[in-house]
């Protein structure tokens, strides 16, 4: 048999060694198309990636004028307002570098020619100019001409616009129908190419490759360097909708130079690889048996430890929403062991109106915590089952693991009763680390230093208990988490547990939150202990919505509105209105409110109920009341109309009820839609 073995790997170690004298025959010819093909791809994934970025840029410009377009239908009655809808897509999007809405001639008597502009100064603000002037003669212009003519979206040819942004640029034109159909006017947003140039620049795939760019009409809008090498290969791609084409030449110097030494090395690793293999057999040979053996004995104790794995994430809730029926909680676990099973538990559950939940974390690791983790989470369900105090669940847990703790292991434990209905919270603790409290501050909820479990039969246990309000929340935690160390051995800590714990989010993106700040700091050190995470908001029945005076927290209103709506029964489709009316109301505070430079928070309620969405906008700024300002007469001339009032206005038109009221010092601005 031993003879049998050798011969065979013998025979092996030769068919090997031909086998690499063969590939050593053909390897210039694989090498050769394995380079080729590697550049293909690296061309193409390049011309891909950066025909992405053209067309997110793209689809910015034409997202932010199509976004627009139905305002720009209700603002054509008043031609004055369409100023502001130019100066709306300017200044919330970054990519846009002017913006104009150019009404068809003769679409109004009163306005043959009108088509204001605005554009972004190389400072950030925002000018406005007229196009509609006898030089720049703004309809016999590709972007108003083309747009009409296709009655569709139009990227015009890349053009010096020298009457309007003074500069390279290309711009995307969309006509407008009026509530006839009838077409009135183009609206457009101009995005300047001098990025583009910057952006090709990047697509150094290979040392010498260089990249072109053309436009639909054949024009060279990135052109190429003056010297080039005759032998090169060419890949292109096409931008859909504007007609460009991105042209990648890559030198055939640059992909085949490295061919020599891609032979040597390839050599040498086959060399190598013959070596390797005639080592490894040698110690096949000789450990065959003992590699058999050991092998079935890792199978059979990592299917072990995966049923008992299984076994135990069993004994935990894991289906979140865990009460999907029920509106006043929102909740969040998890359990991350430093093994295949661990020590640490968590468990909830409500009777009678109160929510049961606890965390504990079992002294040591691996199989042995574990046992006593299902023992203690099943001692926790039998109690609580029929006793309510959180003091006596515990005392009796403690007594009963005492009782029968040859191990000479502890078990840490919070334990919890939340009333749902009077928003009382009762709780014991156990040795634990103390949770932490999301109220109007973050701190450590103040507890009894307590013994932990399984120390000592008899210990007297101290109840605590506190009142518990909306949106109150409890974050429960093992010392896994403040005690993970990164490769320096240092550990995550309180402190920068408490940091992160800030800002509002759902229980769910808490708990996503910190697991990932604590995954960002451990980096690749090995986990050290179990890991377990427990999150307990006690939802307020409104929504409510918490913004800084700064109109870059404008942003945050689209998402609050679109999940009011949701909860109402109003028609989808008044989602966009509704963002509108609320986003001039709160912008109307954030600028008169608070004097300049001056910190604050502006609190948006909403309140759904079966007639009516309301919303309930309170700030701390100084006496401030917007529908103390006169009607806007719309149809009066810009000169003759006073500043200000138009988002009032537009508010007013529509809601159905705008109320204002000063409630000691605050202001509150009501605003209501009816079913």
């Amino acid at each position: 048999m031993k003879k049998l073995r050798n011969l065979k790997a013998l025979l092996l170690v030769i068919v090997a060694a031909v086998a690499l004298e063969a590939t050593a025959l053909v390897q210039f010819y694989f090498s050769q198309k394995g380079l080729r093909e590697e550049a293909e791809l690296r061309a193409q994934s390049e011309l891909n990636a950066t025909r992405y970025e053209i067309m997110d840029i793209i689809d910015q410009a034409e997202a932010a004028v199509r976004n627009s377009v139905w305002i720009a239908q209700w603002c054509l009655d008043v031609p004055d307002s369409l100023v502001r809808v130019c100066q709306r897509i300017v200044a919330d999007n970054p990519v846009v570098a002017g913006s104009t809405v150019a009404l068809v001639p003769g679409y109004r008597s009163d306005r043959p020619l009108f088509s204001p502009y605005v554009y972004r100064e190389p400072d950030g603000s925002l000018k406005a100019l007229s196009l509609a002037t006898e030089e720049y003669d703004y309809p016999s212009q590709e972007w108003f001409v083309r747009p009409l003519e296709l009655g569709e979206g139009y990227w015009s040819e890349p053009y010096v616009d020298e009457g309007g942004g003074e500069m390279l640029m290309t711009t995307y034109s969309l006509p407008i129908r009026d509530a006839k159909g009838v077409q009135a006017a183009v609206l457009t947003a101009d995005i300047s190419l001098e990025w583009l140039k910057e952006l090709v620049g990047r697509m150094k795939v290979y040392p010498n490759a260089y990249c072109t760019v053309g436009s639909r009409e054949g024009h060279v809008m990135v052109s190429p360097p003056e010297t080039q090498d005759p032998k090169s290969l060419v890949f292109d791609t096409a931008v859909e909708r504007t007609g460009w084409t991105i042209s990648l030449v890559i030198p055939e110097s640059d992909i085949f130079g490295v061919l020599r030494r891609v032979g040597s090395i390839v050599g040498i690793l086959q060399v190598l690889g013959l070596l390797m293999i005639v080592l490894m057999l040698q110690s096949f040979v000789r450990g065959e048996r003992r590699f058999r053996e050991l092998d079935k004995q890792r199978e059979r104790i990592a299917g072990e430890l995966q049923i008992a794995t299984g076994i135990q994430m069993s004994m935990v809730p894991k289906t979140f929403p865990p009460f999907p029926e029920r509106h006043d909680l929102d909740m969040a676990a998890t359990i991350v062991p430093a093994k295949e099973v661990g020590g640490d538990l968590y468990d909830f559950f409500i009777r009678d109106e109160k929510l049961f939940f606890c965390v504990g974390d079992v002294s040591g690791k691996g199989v042995p915590a574990a046992l006593v983790m299902a023992v203690t989470r099943t001692t926790f369900r039998n109690l609580s089952a029929h006793e309510d105090s959180p003091g006596r669940i515990v005392r009796t847990m403690n007594d009963n693991l005492s009782a029968m703790n040859e191990s000479n292991m502890f078990v840490t434990f919070f334990c919890g009763v939340l009333d749902l209905a009077k928003g009382h919270l009762r709780y014991c603790n156990a040795g634990h680390n103390p949770p932490m409290t999301l109220t109007d501050a973050i701190r450590p909820l103040p507890v009894e230093p307590n013994l932990p479990l399984g120390i000592m039969c008899g210990f007297e246990f101290k109840e605590q208990e506190m009142p518990f309000r909306y949106d109150d929340a409890l974050f429960l935690y093992t010392d896994g988490l403040t005690e993970a160390e990164n490769a320096a051995h240092e550990q995550f800590g309180e402190e920068r547990m408490e940091k992160n714990l800030h800002g509002r989010k759902s229980a769910q993106g808490h708990l996503d939150n910190i697991k990932k700040k604590v995954a960002e700091f451990v980096g690749d050190a090995p986990q050290s202990d179990d890991l377990t995470i427990l999150f307990i908001h006690y939802v307020p029945s409104s929504r409510r919505l918490v913004l800084k005076n700064s109109i870059d927290q404008i942003s945050l209103l689209p998402a609050f509105v679109e999940d009011a709506v949701k909860a109402s029964k109003l028609n989808p489709e008044m989602e966009s209105s509704l963002n509108l009316a609320l986003e001039e109301a709160v912008t109307n505070v954030i600028d008169y409110a608070y004097p300049e430079r001056t910190e604050g928070e502006v609190l948006i309620d909403a309140a759904v109920t079966d007639k009516a969405l309301t919303f309930t906008i309170t700030d701390n700024g100084k006496p401030f009341d917007p529908t103390a300002r006169p009607e806007v007469d719309i149809n009066a001339g810009v000169e003759d109309r006073p500043i200000g009032g138009l988002g009032i206005h537009l508010v007013r038109q529509i809601m159905d009820e705008v109320r204002y009221e000063r409630r000691g010092e605050k202001n509150v601005l009501i605003i209501t839609k009816r079913y």
